[in-house]
């Protein structure tokens, strides 16, 4: 007898799937250990996270339609190639170890954890998302964001354990500790691929033409109106991505470096309510991308707020300016994952649901752009402007250049504004 439940056969699959892969989000918490292990600088190590949240966009940009004709391969193949990459990993840091400064190690972590998982990320992203709307029709956003939030929410999950097993897994620990997870996390996708299901009576639409796939689909509307959803959603990464990654630092600069693991969690969990809050906020909405423009336009205000303020650079010892730069913080955090949550919905009102995944996946190309864009523009900002000086608490801070990549995505997010109101069509749910 078929289980016909949306939780056992939608929800819970898709958290299972989600929150291991939204592990990839932990990479800065092992990150030196792997650089110190395998005898490489810490930046050159930092490319493998690059490489995976680029294969991440292009895996689900090249194989949306797999997804779309069968998900119980795709959901197979996310969690193989997701543990697999994984142990993959564990086997490179191992050799490294044994070699300290070997390239051998260094090009295979590239390619595990970059490559490898990087398949495992953008099939597994993609696989529950559509069979999610279509369990809950009249909760899309409901859906979606459950299940996104998941991957926000694995990075506070996992980083208490992932500590744990570096600090009491002694030696070898770094390379132990993704073997361990490896078969944990290839448990816990394949018990999801197992119950993964699309409901009993949905047949997918017949395809009348030959060339009547995703470009037709986008002919529905014109073309402008994608190209605006695309490049809402890259801004909106790249600018999240361009805060988190200096997060740490100038919550150091305000002189909360104590608190910075508190902080974290907390700016994990805002990205996790974001991703529910946001989606399950836009069913109410008469048009979906009314979130886009609240989510730009809070961040706006609150970035204006903290440069009019210098809230980075005098925040340090003023509590008013600290609440207000972690504010921007937490909201930023919020946006970031809304903007995952609401972009298969947001895309489902405007092309209907028959090739939702291979729309959608084409749609995450623009995380793969970003992924490469974000942090290193921030980074590049960070060492190009301003000057590192040692503060109060011997921490080599640069305020100036963290209050200049406000200036960059304060930018970026007026632009992304504007295309919302002006290149995205307004779109009624349900009329496809």
């Amino acid at each position: 007898m078929k289980i016909q439940n949306k939780w056992i056969r939608a929800a819970i699959p898709a958290l299972l799937l989600h929150c291991s892969i939204g592990t990839v989000y932990c990479w800065s918490i092992f990150s030196q250990d792997i650089a110190d292990y395998i005898g490489f600088s810490k930046g050159a190590t930092e490319w493998a996270f690059s490489f995976a949240i680029f294969f991440l966009g292009m895996s689900a940009a090249f194989l949306g339609n797999i997804v779309e004709k069968d998900i119980h391969k795709s959901s197979l193949i996310a969690a193989i190639s997701f543990a697999l990459g994984m142990a993959g990993t564990g086997f490179f840091i191992y050799y490294g170890g044994l070699h300290k400064g070997s390239p051998v190690a260094l090009i295979g972590i590239y390619v595990c954890y970059g490559f490898i998982m990087g398949i495992g990320l953008g099939t597994g992203y993609l696989s529950p998302v559509k069979t999610l709307m279509l369990w809950f029709e009249d909760r899309k956003g409901l859906a979606t964001g459950l299940a996104v939030a998941g991957f926000g929410a694995a990075k506070a999950i996992a980083s208490p354990i992932m500590e744990a097993l570096l600090h009491n897994i002694k030696e070898g620990g770094i390379y132990k500790m993704f073997l361990i997870l490896a078969a944990v996390y290839f448990v816990m996708m394949f018990t999801g691929h197992l119950l993964l299901a699309k409901p009993e009576g949905w047949h997918e639409p017949e395809k009348k033409e030959k060339n009547s796939g995703i470009m037709a689909t986008l002919r529905k509307e014109p073309i402008t109106s994608y190209i605006g959803i695309w490049l809402m959603f890259y801004i909106n990464i790249t600018c999240g991505l361009a805060l988190i990654s200096q997060e740490k630092m100038i919550v150091k600069c305000i002189g909360l470096a104590a608190m910075a693991g508190i902080i974290s969690t907390i700016s994990a969990v805002f990205n996790a309510g974001g991703r529910l809050g946001f989606s399950a906020w836009a069913d109410h909405m008469k048009d979906r991308n009314t979130i886009y423009k609240l989510i730009f336009i809070i961040s706006i205000v609150f970035t204006i707020i903290v440069l009019f303020t210098n809230g980075i650079k005098n925040g340090e010892g003023n509590l008013p300016l600290m609440i207000l730069v972690l504010a921007l913080i937490f909201v930023v955090n919020a946006g970031y994952g809304g903007g995952f949550s609401n972009v298969p919905t947001l895309l489902s009102d405007h092309y209907g649901m028959g090739s939702i995944s291979a729309i959608h996946g084409i749609t995450l190309s623009a995380w793969a752009f970003a992924g490469l864009t974000g942090n290193q523009i921030a980074t590049l900002i960070v060492n190009n402007t301003g000057e590192f000086f040692e503060d109060s608490h011997g921490i080599m801070v640069n305020p100036v250049g963290y209050q200049n990549v406000l200036f960059f995505t304060i930018t970026l997010y007026i632009v992304a504004l504007l295309i919302s109101f002006f290149m995205v069509k307004p779109c009624k749910k349900g009329v496809k």
